[in-house]
């Protein structure tokens, strides 16, 4: 809703916005973009009247400033409908899905097809670290409602427009996946893992949104899947229409589909990920990344077979481009480094995020202690749907502290034990604790880290602020210290 906001911005409409808070780093993003913030929901927001009203899907039927809207006849849609009724148009639309990797993928592809000339426009949930925002109104000759030469761009393919497809519901209005709405013309899956238990309530349920989405790439499209994840193989197979491009790492099962894209790992450290490139069994050059772990890796292969294959980029420019790819914030992202404890940020909430991330950080900074201190938050995160996994995600830490479930409202026989995921760790041989507060895990940190240990705060919310919290408890104890005689 943010990028959305910057977007209609862009566009040369006035925005405001209404939320209970506007954390950073979108809250103070959206104040440099020049929207008007207006805290909590309040029908007074719309005066004076406004010509549309974009309900976010966090909004429930009795919010009162969205029953205002709809009971005062003020044209009202939801993002979905706004993004691809204003904005997605005349474009090109790469659509990027899936339960993990979709940020930062969105964000590679709009790097790699930027680097190519592309000119493309973007909607990212995060905030990339390669653009001065998540969004962007394209920059090509269709971005300028001009026709595009054939063979310009990809084929008979206009100026692309990348957007992060969340397969979240669209609205209290209309309950269908935002992505069904984005009329794809390249598409990417990059995983598929039973989440967003609030709005499906098993796993058929969660398939079947994905089958929704393959089924709406059309026949002229180019569909890019992941060949190691059984049941993106399951979905393509069974709903397909498009040309399908599989991408693979070397050594996986790919359950009989051969990739046309496959990529070799070729050794990681401090600086980043290597890895061989393949394309149609052909050998395409070393590349290299900035932002470490396989799941980057993979990543990455499904962003060069988007701008490669898609829009017809040359691998002589993605692989270089590549390599200046910087991230995402809220990815592996290092805030800072204290008295040689070095602290990141990550928005890892579901277990094989969250096992994904610490891998990678491990991957990095292979001396010192790996501390993975994790707030459940989401609604799936605070219930026990993957009470074995997160028990398993933890792997790669040697320390381990579980914040408080940051969902009160869930019955005590449906929420995550962290006791259990403690006991857990602990029998295999690792220290772990459940936190009974904020204040209690700062107070861990700021006694217990050493020089040379790395922090990953693991959330998908402002995690009660700890990161300026211990930023002051790691700069009062290295006061304190260098006061020590």
């Amino acid at each position: 809703m943010g990028a959305l906001a910057g977007l209609f911005k862009a566009a040369g409409h006035e925005v405001t916005g209404s939320d209970v808070a506007f954390h950073p780093p979108m809250g103070p993003a959206l104040e440099q973009w020049g929207i008007r913030l207006m805290t909590g929901f309040d029908p007074a927001h719309l005066d004076p009247r406004p010509d549309l009203v974009v309900i976010g899907n966090v909004c429930r039927p009795s919010n009162p400033e969205a029953r205002a809207a709809i009971d005062g006849g003020i044209k009202t849609t939801s993002m979905a409908h706004a993004l691809a009724d204003h904005l997605l148009r005349g474009r090109s639309p790469l659509v990027v899905a899936g339960t993990h990797g979709k940020t930062t993928t969105s964000t590679m592809c709009a790097w790699l097809l930027d680097q190519g000339g592309r000119e493309p426009g973007f909607l990212i949930g995060g905030l990339p670290k390669n653009f001065e925002a998540s969004f962007r109104l394209p920059q090509g000759p269709a971005g300028r409602g001009l026709p595009l030469a054939p063979g310009q761009g990809g084929g008979l393919r206009g100026t692309p427009f990348v957007v992060e497809g969340d397969e979240y519901d669209t609205a209290f209005f209309e309950k269908t996946p935002k992505f069904w709405h984005y009329r794809p013309e390249v598409a990417v899956i990059t995983s598929i893992e039973h989440d967003h238990i609030d709005i499906y309530p098993d796993e058929a349920s969660y398939l079947a949104a994905f089958r929704g989405f393959v089924e709406r790439v059309p026949e002229r499209g180019l569909l890019i899947a992941a060949a190691n994840d059984a049941r993106v193989v399951e979905v393509v197979n069974s709903a397909a229409r498009a040309e399908v491009a599989w991408f693979a790492l070397e050594g996986d099962d790919t359950h009989g589909m051969p990739p046309h894209w496959l990529a070799a790992p070729a050794g990681a450290d401090a600086s980043g990920q290597a890895f061989d490139l393949y394309a149609g069994g052909v050998f395409a050059g070393r590349a290299a990344l900035q932002v470490p772990g396989l799941h980057n890796v993979r990543n990455a292969l499904a962003a060069i077979a988007a701008a490669a294959q898609g829009y017809g980029v040359p691998l002589t420019t993605v692989v270089p481009a590549l390599a200046r790819f910087e991230g995402v914030r809220r990815r592996q992202d290092l805030l800072f480094e204290i008295g040689g404890v070095r602290v990141y940020d990550d928005f890892a909430h579901h277990p094989t995020a969250v096992d994904e991330t610490l891998r990678g950080l491990r991957t990095r900074h292979q001396g010192g202690r790996l501390w993975a201190v994790f707030e459940p938050r989401s609604a799936t995160a605070c219930r026990a749907l993957h009470q074995e996994a997160y028990e398993r995600a933890f792997g790669a830490a040697d320390r381990v502290v579980l914040a408080p479930l940051g969902r009160s409202e869930i019955p005590a026989e449906e929420r995550l034990d962290r006791e259990r995921i403690v006991a857990a760790i602990r029998g295999g041989g690792k220290d772990a604790d459940a936190a009974s507060s904020v204040e209690e895990i700062v107070g861990m940190i700021a006694v217990d880290a050493r020089p040379g240990d790395t922090v990953a705060l693991l959330s998908n919310g402002a995690f009660g602020g700890i990161y300026d919290k211990l930023r002051a408890a790691l700069t009062a104890r290295g006061a304190a210290a260098r006061e020590v005689p």
